[in-house]
């Protein structure tokens, strides 16, 4: 079990350094969006090729970060639910989440992407859009993407039986996301309530 904690850490270390990197995509994108308004504004001149690499930016982005935020416990719940079940439910939500969902389909989407990926660089397939950019780097980060998921994916089912089994103390509870901000929430009301009724003449502060 120690060791495939450390490889968890080291795979969780890889995927925290690739999206933050891959992150600073974002301004980029800024930048290259800007220059491109102002310039069909001012010139009346425009290229489809700084269109189609805002969606390049923003694809490898979208891919290449979804692990990062896998690994930072920041990805989507229903906040409503989550936070009225106990930590011993909430991890084997996880759990069976990972295993019949997340896992399941990133591995499909890396398996069926690659060769689509590869026949795209095989012919050194271009843009249908006048002036565009080649096609291949674009279709390569959808295998790409899904292939970090899936490590990623398989370093989260790990911890989180390292976790349920005793072996390894939560990196992400309370430190942050979505579950924290919602339990933070909930004993601030707790806290006004009580504060109420120990001072009935008094309103809750906000």
């Amino acid at each position: 079990m120690t060791a495939l904690v450390g490889t968890c850490r080291l795979v969780d270390a890889v995927t925290a350094r690739l999206g933050k990197a891959i992150s600073w995509l974002i301004v980029l994108a800024i930048l290259v969006s800007a220059v491109n308004a102002v310039v069909r504004k001012m010139f009346d001149v425009s290229s489809n090729s700084w269109l189609e690499l805002q969606w390049v930016l923003f694809a490898a982005v979208f891919l290449l970060c979804s692990p990062w935020t896998l690994k930072e416990d920041e990805h989507i719940r229903i906040d409503i639910v989550n936070a009225q079940l106990g930590k011993r439910a909430r991890d084997t939500i996880d759990l069976f989440g990972h295993l019949t969902f997340l896992l399941p389909f990133s591995f499909v989407m890396l398996v069926t992407s690659w060769p689509f990926a590869i026949a795209s660089y095989a012919i050194e397939e271009q843009s249908m859009n006048a002036g565009g950019l080649p096609q291949w780097p674009a279709k390569m980060l959808i295998p790409l993407g899904f292939t970090v998921l899936f490590i990623q994916g398989l370093s989260e089912l790990a911890k989180r039986a390292a976790i349920m089994s005793g072996h390894l103390e939560d990196p992400n509870h309370r430190a942050g996301g979505h579950q924290a901000a919602a339990e933070a929430e909930a004993e601030r009301l707790l806290a006004a309530e009580r504060e109420r009724t120990s001072h009935p003449d008094t309103l809750p502060s906000r």
